[in-house]
């Protein structure tokens, strides 16, 4: 791979874990998410890290406004500030349509109060637009991280995810259903031709830890004459 590509990730990387730390004082593999409070702190900063990683307009990337991140980042993170000049770039009329259907289909079920659950619901309806599985687009650590967090937040809708369904076909799912559409034509999931992309493996690694896999092969794989310092 060229070393403009391997530079990119590298610096992907390194401001996703910065940002991170930024927000929380600590590496992401530390986190501590034995109480709900700090369940909440971890799942916002990893959103924010993730989203820091794919570049471009954090306001953007994250789905929401910069008076919403400003309270945000005031509440649960009050030493990190965002520019203020900062502005949503504008997306694909038809990914702002989904991102407000899945937002919407979230708050319908929400578990708690306050301006976290609405937060997250953005957060999360936005984030379920890129192409990784929805734990790591989100910069969790793994599947059970999201699951504690739609439970926690979102817990009627979770809790008619009885056959832990991917959460993105899931979510899909629901929306077709409210809108009186059936999503397939197979009668029993279990014989359909599609079943693995409805409820295959949603495990492996993290955002982050891809990332530095992926640096390191690439600077394995380098001539050596072209490696730093050398």
């Amino acid at each position: 791979m060229a070393v403009g590509a391997a530079t990119a990730t590298a610096t992907g990387l390194h401001s996703g874990v910065t940002a991170y730390r930024l927000l929380t004082g600590e590496a992401p593999a530390n986190a501590n998410i034995s109480t709900d409070t700090k369940l909440d702190r971890h799942v916002l900063a990893s959103i924010l890290a993730a989203a820091t990683i794919d570049g471009g307009c954090l306001l953007e990337k994250v789905g929401l406004s910069y008076v919403e991140l400003t309270a945000l980042l005031e509440r649960y993170f009050p030493s990190t500030k965002i520019n203020a000049a900062e502005q949503a770039s504008p997306i694909k009329q038809e990914d702002q349509e989904e991102i407000a259907m899945l937002r919407d289909l979230l708050l319908e079920h929400r578990s708690t109060q306050g301006d976290i659950g609405r937060w997250l619901a953005a957060m999360i309806a936005r984030r379920a637009m890129e192409p990784d599985h929805l734990w790591k687009a989100l910069g969790l650590r793994n599947r059970g991280e999201l699951v504690l967090v739609l439970r926690r937040h979102f817990g009627p809708l979770a809790a008619r995810n009885v056959n832990n369904m991917r959460w993105k076909r899931f979510f899909y799912r629901m929306l077709c259903e409210n809108d009186g559409l059936v999503m397939c034509t197979t009668p029993v999931c279990d014989q359909c031709g599609e079943f693995n992309i409805c409820f295959g493996e949603e495990s492996g690694e993290s955002r982050l830890a891809e990332r530095r896999l992926d640096l390191l092969l690439q600077e394995a794989a380098r001539p050596v004459g072209r490696r730093p310092g050398v």
